[in-house]
């Protein structure tokens, strides 16, 4: 991540203490990604623990069980929300870490693939500097696959692995937003949450590769994942603190 003269660019790392709730949140984003592909702000990362949500994909919402997999959710005191994003459902809550990093850009579109794997990588070794056995690749029988989600695999039995980190973008002309969602506490609810919504939707997956950062690293949280994260990016960028209130209603503006 460099800027045009060749240094180290300056990201805006913006912390949300608390959650604005499942749908909000969300909003939220596309929010910044609308303030930054018009220029009014400079790339920016974001951090926050999500209310306990499930995030459908689009083709998941056309299948016939969406509304049986959406009332699932709700009994396991999950929001379901759709999101604009690709993918299969994902679950998340407050023991996850979403990490919401957008950039306004001329030509997004043009660097979307490599973004997954550049972002994939630079997570994956935030996690291994943490102590996770952590690298990039989809792993077979997980939820919302992806050929750049980021997996970890157990010290005691390395055909143990389990998803970590999912990632989704989106590109829009002037800029794009890229959101992580790394698991690291209490993977049992979102384990519980998807058996249920996928058995609904009709869709086969392993349930054994749901799993949190804390299974593998006993001890490991939030706070420390965090820190390594930002640690990580330092590498890649020069880091700058804004306080959230300062971006105080950017979900009302979609992107």
């Amino acid at each position: 991540m460099q800027d045009a003269e060749g240094g180290l660019r300056t990201l805006t790392v913006v912390r949300q203490e608390r959650s604005l709730g499942a749908a909000r949140d969300l909003e939220f984003g596309l929010g910044l990604l609308a303030q930054a592909k018009t220029g009014r702000i400079g790339p920016t990362l974001r951090l926050y623990r999500p209310k306990p949500t499930v995030a459908f994909g689009q083709r998941d919402a056309r299948l016939p069980g969406f509304e049986a997999a959406a009332e699932a959710c709700r009994v396991h005191g999950f929001e379901p929300l759709v999101r604009k994003a690709g993918g299969r459902a994902a679950a998340y809550h407050e023991g996850t870490l979403v990490v919401d990093h957008v950039e306004p850009h001329t030509d997004a579109i043009a660097g979307s693939k490599g973004r997954f794997g550049f972002f994939g990588e630079l997570l994956a070794e935030a996690l291994r500097s943490a102590g996770v056995q952590a690298a990039v690749g989809e792993i077979p029988g997980e939820y919302c696959p992806g050929e750049f989600s980021v997996h970890g695999t157990g010290t005691g039995d390395a055909r143990h692995q389990v998803k970590l980190i999912g990632t989704a973008q989106r590109v829009v002309a002037g800029g794009w937003l890229f959101s992580s969602v790394i698991v690291v506490e209490n993977s049992a609810p979102i384990r519980s949450v998807l058996t249920d919504s996928y058995e609904a939707l009709g869709l086969d997956w392993d349930p054994s590769t749901a799993g949190a950062v804390d299974d593998l690293v006993p001890g490991l949280d939030v706070k420390a994942i965090e820190g390594a994260v930002l640690a990580t990016y330092a590498a890649h960028a020069s880091l700058q603190y804004a306080e959230f209130g300062s971006y105080a209603g950017f979900e009302s503006v979609k992107a």
